[in-house]
């Protein structure tokens, strides 16, 4: 009987199985108002109601038949061996932005009080408050001198989008350089629990890319359109360069993929991800922002057969629809537009993510309630709807895809 692969991922629309979310947490309530923009965040979730929400969402693959895993349960059960775990504590510390050794030390001695794991990852996650940590006889100047900020340690309220830190491609994971160093540290749970994790460590995964690179990819960038076919935005958060080793390394490796389409889009908020605008719903259907219809410039990266080269990149530049119908060799392809058309209600359901869905099986999605007239349209073109519950979720900026990590699907 052959074994399930831990990591199994080659469309966007293939029964899910197996999904990897994160349980919004105290970090929530660690945003302020002065810290919004440090923390990427535009308002304050209201966490009780925030986890009602995330719940709900959580019940819907539930019902569904699709295993639901938690990221805290992962990154804690990945630690449970002494020597991980200090070699976890101590890159985190280092990459927590902590001046004075002996604040460094201070923040050791209470992580390591901690004597259950989980509790443990809760608070790293949550952030330090600095009125929890007693500093002893400071001695040097960055240890006495002391700022008004009111952490040691930042809270990381963006990990229920669990989208975002790393990425299953194929039968293997891509783990993340963010752009911002607000969320670089996310990606520590991942390489952790990859690596680590018992129902990871032995299971022969590949690693496409690593958080040590240089160059920046997250992966709302990223839509594995189908066992042939990968779509990457270069936007405001994933560079070209990123692209350009992750394509090497997937081509490499003899996966079934043959092209990469790598997508110019606007380097803005409203554009923050390929997500953001673009989603599949089922084979030959799509929702979109309306701005993102084109002409669009595309890159197609297809694997090389010249000598000394290793791939051929491709300019073109033509609406999303001919893109589509082209690489996915369809005769038709369905656009759906959030919102109906440019205009008011675009604005609005973009905001709220009415173009970020999450398909569970081919022509069936998980929406945010609050997007009615893109749940219309999407209902009028024959796609079942799971609808969830989204007024405190949404003030992060993302939706259901965005919130969510498959990890198997079944392959089409």
């Amino acid at each position: 009987m052959l074994k399930t692969p831990a990591i199994d991922v080659y469309s966007e629309i293939g029964k899910l199985k197996k999904v990897l979310l994160r349980r919004p947490g105290s970090e929530i309530e660690n945003i302020t108002p002065d810290l919004m923009d440090r923390l990427l965040f535009d308002d304050i979730p209201y966490l009780e109601v925030a986890r009602q929400e995330h719940d709900a969402f959580a019940e819907i693959f539930r019902r569904n038949d699709v295993e639901v895993v938690y990221l805290e349960d992962l990154a804690a059960q990945s630690i449970q061996a002494e020597e991980i775990r200090a070699l976890f504590l101590e890159e985190f510390i280092a990459e927590s932005g902590i001046r004075g050794d002996m604040k460094k030390a201070a923040v050791l001695d209470y992580f390591q009080s901690f004597e259950d794991t989980r509790t443990l990852i809760d608070k790293m996650m949550a952030g330090i408050r600095k009125e929890e940590v007693f500093i002893a006889n400071p001695k040097s100047l960055s240890d006495i001198m002391d700022s008004d900020y009111p952490f040691l340690i930042d809270p990381m309220p963006n990990l229920y989008f669990t989208r975002d830190p790393f990425a299953s491609v194929g039968t293997g994971v891509t783990i993340h350089h963010m752009r911002t160093v607000t969320r670089q540290r996310e990606t520590l749970f991942g390489k952790y629990i990859f690596k680590y994790h018992p129902d990871f460590r032995d299971s022969g995964i590949k690693f496409w890319y690593d958080r040590d690179e240089q160059y920046c990819i997250e992966g709302g960038d990223i839509l594995v359109l189908s066992d042939k076919v990968i779509a990457i935005g270069i936007s405001e958060r994933t560079d070209a360069a990123a692209i350009d080793l992750f394509a090497s390394r997937l081509f490499a490796d003899g996966q079934s993929f043959e092209v990469i389409l790598a997508f110019d889009i606007p380097k803005s908020r409203a554009y923050m991800h390929l997500d953001t605008v673009f989603t599949m719903v089922d084979h030959a259907t799509f929702t979109i922002h309306p701005e993102i219809e084109g002409p669009l410039t595309v890159y197609s990266i297809k694997k090389s057969t010249k000598k000394g080269t290793e791939f051929d990149i491709e300019k073109e530049t033509m609406e999303l629809k001919r893109i589509l119908e082209r690489y996915l060799e369809l005769e038709e392809v369905t656009l759906i537009r959030c919102g109906g058309k440019r205009g008011i209600d675009a604005g609005r359901e973009q905001w709220n993510d009415g173009s970020n869905t999450l398909a569970i099986a081919p022509g069936e999605v998980v929406v945010y309630a609050r997007n009615h007239i893109t749940n219309h349209l999407l209902e009028e073109n024959g796609i079942r709807l799971h609808v969830m519950p989204s007024s405190e979720l949404s003030r992060g900026r993302g939706g259901p895809r965005c919130m969510s990590m498959p990890l198997i699907r079944e392959r089409l």
